[in-house]
């Protein structure tokens, strides 16, 4: 049986274990404490418990994927894994700091793939003993549903390695779209400056979030508004991306908007918090 370990069992990387149990990997779901890698397998019972109500996997395919997945507090748990999946915050350092530590623990062969948003692979890589077999692997949010998944190529990523990251995304059920390494890769390049001008809309008083994203959703058949996805993502999330965009490619193109960087510092972070554009009850 092949084995991963997901490090951070936050909303994508509980998302992403899910999903590799769900396909038959032995699974380790790691993060910093017991507290937040239990948050991280409730959830995944949760959404297992969604998907067997609704017939998308019956009762017994239900208990085998739960019992794929095992918890631990140790990058140790990384160590025989084939590939380790990074699903940590949206920080360079912490990731930096991650894959240095990780390509110290795993065997030589292991591909070392983030999930990173919009941090440079390249960047990444230079951490890592073997920056050859670090790659991009970019799952979409809610992980078990969206089909699409960027697989981000480095500098120094080997052919091998995008070869086999393709190979196991289309195991998952995933549909792989190659790109390569630039802020933002092409997900969020495109969507961030989108929703960046939405929040501007609301902002400037052109319009109210609710009308903002009734004209996407009516206009453009977007099945969710920019700003009820912005609370979806997370918007610190958002932010972070903005920050990168405008660092790395252009400082005034991509300057966020004043009003998303008020909401941040609020706390008003998105569904996650219970408060964003829209309010959020569960």
């Amino acid at each position: 049986m092949s084995k991963v370990a997901v490090v951070g069992a936050g909303t994508m990387g509980n998302g992403i274990a899910h999903v590799f149990a769900q396909y038959g990997w032995e699974t380790v779901l790691i993060d910093v404490s017991t507290e937040a890698v239990q948050r991280g397998l409730s959830v995944i019972e949760k959404n297992t418990e969604r998907q067997a109500s609704k017939g998308v996997i019956k009762a017994s395919e239900r208990r085998e994927l739960l019992a794929r997945i095992s918890t631990s507090t140790s990058l140790e748990g990384a160590k025989d894994a084939e590939i380790v999946v990074e699903a940590a915050t949206e920080n360079p350092k912490i990731k930096f700091t991650l894959f240095h530590a990780l390509s110290r623990i795993t065997t030589p062969s292991a591909i070392l793939a983030s999930n990173t948003s919009s941090i440079s692979i390249t960047e990444i890589a230079k951490h890592a003993e073997y920056p050859e077999n670090v790659v991009g692997i970019h799952f979409m949010n809610p992980v078990p549903v969206m089909k699409l998944v960027e697989v981000v190529r480095g500098k120094q990523t080997s052919d091998e390695t995008v070869g086999r990251a393709v190979e196991i995304v289309l195991q998952l059920g995933k549909t792989p779209v190659e790109v390569n390494d630039a802020p933002g890769f092409v997900s969020n390049r495109v969507l961030m400056p989108m929703i960046n001008e939405a929040i501007f809309c609301v902002d400037e008083g052109v319009a109210t979030a609710e009308a903002v994203d009734q004209v996407m959703k009516l206009g453009m058949n977007h099945p969710l508004g920019p700003l009820a996805l912005a609370d979806l993502i997370g918007l610190d999330v958002c932010l972070a991306i903005m920050k990168v965009l405008q660092e790395g490619l252009d400082v005034q193109k991509y300057r966020p908007a004043p009003l998303l960087e008020q909401m941040v510092a609020k706390g008003q972070l998105g569904r996650k918090s219970g408060q964003g554009f829209y309010a959020y009850r569960d």
